[in-house]
């Protein structure tokens, strides 16, 4: 497949070259000039040193002796020239050069100005094409100059030469930094591909293959984070299946019911006593699709953040008391010994109608799934600086394998005698922490405790009264 310049392989290869060849030019910018001026400053400032070096050596004997400029030259490794001052123009009377006289350098400002103040100059002039570095000093109480003159031709011909090789070692660097930043770039490019493939595979639904990345690093983590995502996504998909078959037979079974009622209802020889137990029968079908519709709603508005609870001083003693006057039929119905024990105020900060739910949902699990005959407790209690509304049971407790369960949607135990949605301690969960508060689980064989413990109310406030209109399962 031919690569697109959009792809990541391509970008990031040639993001690397960039980089790489930005550093490069400013090596290049850097290094070249800055190596060319030392050259030439180091071979002025030596021209420099020899000036000073000979300036006591000259005398009137040597002026015009062309062996000693000769020397001269020599020792400093350039050319030299001695001047005398005439009519203000440098005249020159000696060269190391011999048949040149000095006339090509008549008019070199360094002498100019070495003759004009009386003091050493140096410095670097062009003629032509050809630079040239040079020194003067006044001699003999400057009544002459001498000037040491050298080409830094060769000192440019190194530097031409460092510049060549570093644009030869700068482009093998760019191809080299281009095949491995590429080749890196596509490695990197098909650990992203392979994430991006797992992606669709669980937009898709297909939750059975497991993300791996063995690269390590961010992407490492990238993979890591997708693959809870997958086993939780996996997890939510299962209780979905399992809830629409729960949720299929809760409707069912009621519609059902109610459909055969209605159609016996019809029966015009039907007894009255007989119509009034099928109109009871028919009203606790209502009450059991209401309760399913109204758990339903209470999990949307979770799921969405749109369920909001109001923080103010609640009774919980009081809380407990009317839970036991509400479920006291359905207790003695079922043959539960049904109790409450909240001796004094325990006032927590809640909101009190989904505070009355939490409890409606603890004491109706506590009935509906333990034996007939075993007794119910609700209490409130200040525990720990924490205010708690308990609910025991002396029921067959719940196995410590499926208490990681008793909290997930959908999920209903196995062994339990009542049937329902699977959504009520789910709710409960997530209305408590709304609050602040959590839900704790204690039980072993013949004993079964669960609380909702909330924060208490600040010290001295009263329990706000309001009419507690929310029905039951709402």
């Amino acid at each position: 497949m031919k690569p697109s310049l959009r792809s990541v392989g391509v970008q990031l290869s040639l993001a690397l070259l960039l980089v790489i060849a930005v550093v490069l030019a400013i090596v290049y910018a850097t290094v070249v000039p800055s190596l060319r001026s030392h050259l030439v400053t180091a071979r002025v400032a030596q021209l420099d040193q020899e000036a000073a070096r000979l300036r006591p050596e000259v005398h009137e004997s040597a002026v015009f002796d062309p062996t000693v400029i000769g020397a001269w030259a020599a020792q400093a490794d350039a050319r030299a020239v001695l001047f005398q001052p005439a009519s203000g123009v440098p005249l020159s009377i000696q060269d190391s050069l011999g048949g040149q006289s000095g006339s090509d350098v008549q008019d070199d400002p360094v002498v100019l100005h070495t003759m004009r103040s009386g003091k050493p100059q140096r410095g670097t002039v062009q003629e032509g094409e050809r630079h040239y570095a040079e020194a003067a000093v006044p001699v003999l109480g400057g009544s002459y100059v001498l000037l040491l003159r050298d080409s830094v031709e060769n000192q440019f011909a190194s530097v031409d030469l460092v510049q060549h090789r570093l644009l030869l070692a700068a482009g093998v660097a760019l191809l080299i930094a281009l095949l491995l930043g590429y080749g890196g770039a596509r490695m990197f490019a098909r650990r992203i591909r392979r994430l991006e493939r797992a992606a669709d595979r669980i937009a898709s639904g297909r939750f059975d293959e497991p993300v791996v990345d063995p690269g390590g690093g961010e992407l490492g983590a990238l993979a890591e984070a997708f693959e809870r995502m997958r086993v939780r996504l996996a997890q939510l998909d299962d209780a979905r299946r399992a809830f629409v078959g729960n949720a299929s037979h809760e409707l069912r079974t009621p519609l059902f019911s109610l459909a055969g009622f209605l159609e016996l209802l019809d029966d015009p020889e039907l007894d009255e006593p007989t119509r009034r137990e099928f109109l009871s029968s028919m009203r606790e079908q209502v009450d059991r699709l209401t309760k399913l519709a109204s758990d339903l709603l209470d999990l949307t508005r979770l799921d969405s953040g749109r369920l909001t609870v109001e923080r103010e001083p609640v009774d919980l003693a009081a809380l407990a008391q009317d839970l036991v006057e509400e479920f006291g039929p359905l207790a003695a119905a079922s043959d539960h010994a049904f109790s409450v024990d909240a001796p004094e105020p325990v006032v927590a900060e809640a909101d009190e109608l989904r505070a009355l739910q939490l409890g409606r949902i603890l004491v109706e699990n506590a009935l509906r799934h333990t034996p007939p005959g075993t007794a119910v407790r609700v209490r409130a209690r200040n525990r720990g600086g924490k205010a708690t509304l308990e609910v025991e049971d002396e029921g067959n407790g719940i196995p410590g394998e499926q208490r990681e369960q008793l909290f997930q949607r959908f999920v209903r135990l196995d062994g339990t005698r009542a049937s329902g949605s699977g959504l009520g301690l789910a709710i409960a969960k997530e209305l408590a922490e709304l609050m602040g508060g959590a839900i704790e689980v204690e039980s072993e064989p013949g004993r079964t405790l669960f609380m909702l413990v909330l924060p208490p109310a600040a010290a001295g406030a009263e329990p706000f009264s309001r009419e507690k209109a929310l029905s039951p399962g709402t």
